[in-house]
């Protein structure tokens, strides 16, 4: 059997992975190739990991490149290393219960490299983490996603992520903003860990509620997209502990390789020079600033719960 093609084997860490079809091209508008892709992640590494935490991980994968067919993964795939750490629990939100997954857990930087080698291009995770016996803990980040209708854009997700800003600082919570390598762009806040999801989806609820009576030109609460034309959906139901969210950093599967890149406000408030940013721009920011999104590693606060 002749080997794979393009096939090296590499020591990352204290681990010695195989990695295949290096100069495949994923990303052909760019010439983008499966090497850079994985280049960008070790790269990236040190401020991702920890976004990624003790979250389980649900990968986008795209092994034939962004123009082909791509396919969610929760379980992992046969063939999975033994060093890879997991997690096995109960499906978040499922009636039934007995439904299991078992997740990876990417916590350091050679399970981060095997991922991604599986062409795992988008990383996404929820805003809960697992404790040490594997059990859900409660969320400790509150996420609103801002998701254009066109003919509206980025434009009109940094007006409203404005808006969004200064009614969280009203109830003592720090917002973060991502632009999500995609159409629109995320607000992350700190929160206390002890409020369970549903907390803080009725919350995120209330607050989409408000706006969308105080801006009905700009803001929509309503999920029913006929509607969504020329608006911003103020996505409050990604905040089920069934769902998950582009983790900060992660690319994106899209024509450009573009990344879920963490901002800074003065860049949110000059709306006419907001753009997506490639990879390569958020290594050099990285490399420049580091985590603009590390404050939300610091302790939240509770959200109101009337």
């Amino acid at each position: 059997m002749s080997p794979e093609p393009d096939a090296v084997r590499v020591r990352v860490e204290d681990r010695v992975l195989k990695l295949s079809n290096l100069h495949k091209v994923l990303y052909p508008a760019t010439g983008t190739t499966k090497g850079e892709v994985l280049d960008y992640y070790a790269r990236v590494a040190s401020v991702m990991l920890p976004h990624l935490g003790r979250r389980p991980v649900t990968r986008k994968r795209w092994p034939d490149g962004v123009e082909s067919e791509p396919f969610f993964e929760k379980n992992v795939p046969r063939g999975t290393p033994e060093w890879v750490p997991t997690v096995t629990m109960a499906t978040p939100g499922s009636s039934r219960g007995r439904e299991t997954i078992t997740f990876p857990l990417v916590q350091d930087l050679a399970t981060l490299t095997w991922v991604v080698n599986l062409a795992a291009l988008e990383l996404h995770v929820p805003q809960w983490q697992v404790g040490p016996r594997g059990a859900e803990r409660m969320p400790d980040r509150l996420v609103v996603d801002l998701d254009p209708g066109a003919p509206a854009g980025l434009r009109e997700c940094a007006e409203l992520a404005v808006l969004v800003r200064d009614r969280l600082a009203e109830d003592g919570l720090h917002a973060v903003p991502v632009t999500s390598g995609s159409k629109g762009l995320q607000l992350y806040a700190a929160v206390s860990g002890r409020q369970d999801a549903d907390v803080l989806r009725r919350y995120a609820k209330r607050l989409a509620e408000e706006l969308t009576r105080a801006h009905p030109h700009l803001v929509l609460a309503n999920m029913t997209r006929a509607v969504r034309g020329g608006k911003v959906l103020l996505d409050w139901s990604q905040n089920h502990a069934a769902k998950t969210t582009i983790c900060p950093y992660s690319l994106r599967g899209r024509e450009h390789p573009d990344v879920a890149a963490p901002r800074t406000w003065d860049e949110i408030e000059d709306v006419a020079g907001l753009r997506q940013l490639s990879y390569s721009e958020v290594l050099d920011r990285v490399a420049d600033n580091g985590d603009l999104a590390s404050a939300l590693f610091r302790p939240g606060p509770r959200v109101p719960t009337s």
